[in-house]
């Protein structure tokens, strides 16, 4: 693949900037059509994993830091201040929305959080610049994750720490509803993610990659038991039909057993993330 060596704006090793612009899913994967952030009560779980994850990644002053898939760059701007002026934090983002977005951020806080487009097949930085690599979500959307875990491993220092968090979709839970319809959705939700048991896939992935994997946390996201079936369950149901998995009286049943479980306190709908801690060997 094509590339030219520049310097970053943050004074870290040389990065290599690729040719064709990064995405953050493969072109060759098939349409995103569910993510976790669909489950609506999702956000406390994934927060008590960021915070198991800066707990693990034990970032000191001074230190380089920085987040594959940084979105809007909260991470980020997180790292930033714990390494302080001595440090460095840098998010890689290929979505320029996104991006642009982190930059304002970052300027509304003057922090010294810096980003960069960029991917987890391509982070466009040399081998051994960060003392610590967060990547949340990302892996999911690929179809060739050891290609992305072996990236990490490059732009790892010897010693340095990673943090890998995903979801596995192989660990859903739905109740109340029949237990055969419950699995064509749950196998429909599956086949409409790229790399959807990417949960259990990542310890084995950072260790091929030479990396050693020193803990694993994980975290069941709930979905709040008011909703019902929710957006995510209705969306994916009405996929199971049109693919021929469930009927269309199967469905609505679902749908409806799922309605009378939020009006009764009987439901529960939920899936399991992991965040594995590895870290480069001196």
């Amino acid at each position: 693949m094509p590339q030219t060596t520049a310097r970053p704006r943050d004074g870290l090793a040389p990065m290599d900037t690729f040719a064709p612009r990064p995405d953050r899913f493969d072109s060759a994967g098939q349409d995103q059509l569910v993510d976790v952030r669909d489950l609506n009560a999702a956000l406390p779980g994934i927060r008590g994993l960021r915070a198991w994850a800066h707990h693990a990644l034990a970032l000191r002053s001074g230190e380089s830091a920085v987040d594959i898939g940084s979105g809007t760059g909260s991470e980020v701007l997180n790292f930033a201040e714990t390494v302080g002026p001595t440090g460095s934090a840098v998010g890689v983002e290929p979505d320029p929305n996104l991006l642009a977005s982190a930059e304002r951020r970052a300027a509304e806080a003057d922090s010294a959080a810096k980003f960069h487009s960029g991917d987890a097949y391509g982070i466009p930085f040399g081998a051994n610049t960060f003392d610590a690599l967060l990547c949340e979500r990302v892996f999911q959307h690929l179809t060739a994750p050891a290609r992305a875990a072996n990236e990490i491993a490059r732009v790892l220092r010897p010693g340095g720490r990673a943090v890998v968090v995903d979801v596995d979709w192989g660990t859903a839970i739905m109740h109340p509803g029949d237990l055969t319809v419950v699995h064509q959705i749950i196998e429909t939700l599956a086949a409409a993610t790229t790399n959807p048991r990417s949960g259990r896939r990542i310890p084995g992935l950072l260790t091929k990659a030479g990396l050693v994997v020193d803990d694993i946390g994980s975290h069941a996201l709930v979905q709040d038991r008011g909703v019902g079936a929710g957006a995510l369950v209705t969306r994916i149901s009405a996929m199971a039909v049109a693919r021929g998995a469930i009927t269309e009286a199967q469905r609505d049943k679902l749908l409806a057993d799922l309605g009378r479980g939020a009006e009764t306190g009987d439901i529960h709908l939920s899936v399991t993330m992991f965040a594995v801690l590895a870290h480069k060997p001196n």
